[in-house]
């Protein structure tokens, strides 16, 4: 029997419902924010991900050659394939640009708990504003989209100069070792390898700075950074925004990729794998032969989202089954559009069994059901029977369908 391939997912309806749910609330917070949605290939030029990355990625990812000989890779993110849209058909739109996506994406590694070779991200890019409000509206945005979800979680929020400032002598060889050990918070390996060197008082001041939590004290460890009067605006706006966070200037994203202010957000219920977010300033756009443009943005672990929230404790649909009679069946399917017309889900018996049968079958799954036998189709009323209750009464179509719309809304 063959089966799924490994690291994917198979959805049932319950579970589409619930991600559907999930996935709705985000595109509403985004919407309200002014974002609007693109879309990109599900496959790119291998190059596009290996100039952003390099080659080191292509062990990680499904890369293809076409037909053609071109060399492709399934993606595996969404943000260089969105800037490479913004080159190819947006970059004399007028600025800002606000755009967000919903998409899958493939990596080839390891499948684990909320970790998978098929995932999906719900991102954002805010393309051409290089302002501290712009830094600040996209940390605002992604806190209220993850607020939406119901997500429990913990917010960090950093900016890299502090580390820039501290690492800007070291080769940068040097640099990707130092941060590979603050990333894995390895304190005994990043003071070896600064100790070798020479280096000794400079780990001294970067686990200073990963351990510390208030903004005066990070400049105090750092020295002078231009970015003083930024950093203090983005934090008075999240302060004055009532968003919930905490700083830490030991988020280690990119020093090659991030430029400026990063966040990272965790889910307290995910154990190892709990990162469900993480976002930042970037220039991009000229590795791809476009102009220097300031960049920011973050992408949601859609998946972990959804593991972190367990069973979707949600509204359901109210469910109509219409059950029939041979006399009735041509009423009961004019009575089945007069309640999906007014968004009510309905089904209809398909296996013309008997009435009892079909009660039973609905008494499964409905709410309600609708019965229509000769008399209904000659009175043109219907039988409405709460199958919660048991309470039935005799009504006509629109009374039937408002009481049962009156049960959806409670």
């Amino acid at each position: 029997m063959l089966q799924k391939p490994r690291g994917t997912r198979d959805f049932l309806p319950d579970e589409m419902e619930a991600r559907r749910t999930i996935e709705r609330r985000m595109r509403d917070v985004a919407r309200c924010w002014g974002y609007r949605e693109v879309c990109t290939p599900e496959f790119e030029d291998l190059e596009l991900f290996t100039m952003r990355s390099g080659e080191g990625i292509i062990e990680e990812m499904y890369v293809f050659e076409d037909k053609g000989g071109r060399k492709l890779a399934l993606r595996p993110e969404i943000t260089a394939a969105v800037i490479r849209m913004y080159i190819n058909e947006a970059k004399v739109a007028p600025k800002p640009l606000r755009w967000c996506y919903f998409a899958d994406c493939f990596r080839y590694e390891r499948p684990q708990k909320g970790r998978y070779r098929q995932f999906w991200q719900f991102g954002v890019e805010l393309i051409g504003a290089d302002t501290a409000v712009a830094d600040a509206e996209i940390i605002m945005l992604a806190a209220d989209m993850l607020n939406a979800t119901g997500v429990t979680y913990d917010l960090k929020v950093g900016h890299l100069s502090f580390m820039k400032n501290l690492l800007k002598d070291l080769e940068p060889q040097v640099q990707r070792k130092v941060m590979a050990h603050l990333d894995k918070k390895d304190f005994d390996g990043l003071s070896g390898t600064l100790e070798s060197m020479g280096e000794a008082d400079l780990g001294t001041s970067l686990i200073s700075l990963v351990e510390c939590r208030e903004l005066d004290d990070a400049f105090d460890i750092a020295g002078m950074i231009p970015e003083k009067e930024r950093i203090h605006r983005i934090v008075e706006s999240l302060d004055t925004a009532g968003v919930n966070y905490s700083l830490n200037f030991g988020i280690a994203r990119g020093l090659d990729y991030y430029t400026g202010m990063v966040f990272e957000g965790f889910a307290q219920n995910l154990g190892a794998e709990n990162q469900i977010i993480g976002g930042g300033t970037y220039r991009l756009a000229h590795l791809f032969g476009g102009d220097d443009v300031a960049s920011c943005g973050f992408a949601i672990g859609f998946d972990r989202v959804m593991v972190s929230l367990g069973e979707i404790q949600d509204k359901k649909d109210t469910i109509v089954a219409i059950l029939c009679t041979n006399e009735g069946r041509f009423y009961a399917l004019k009575i089945a559009r007069i309640f999906r017309n007014a968004g009510i889900r309905s089904e209809m018996d398909l296996m013309e069994r008997g009435l009892g049968a079909q009660l039973a079958h609905a008494s499964k799954s409905a709410d309600f059901a609708v019965v229509i036998g000769k008399r209904e189709a000659e009175s043109g009323n219907v039988t409405l029977k709460n199958l919660r209750s048991g309470e039935q009464k005799t009504l006509d179509p629109q009374s039937a369908v408002a009481e049962v719309a009156s049960h959806g809304a409670r």
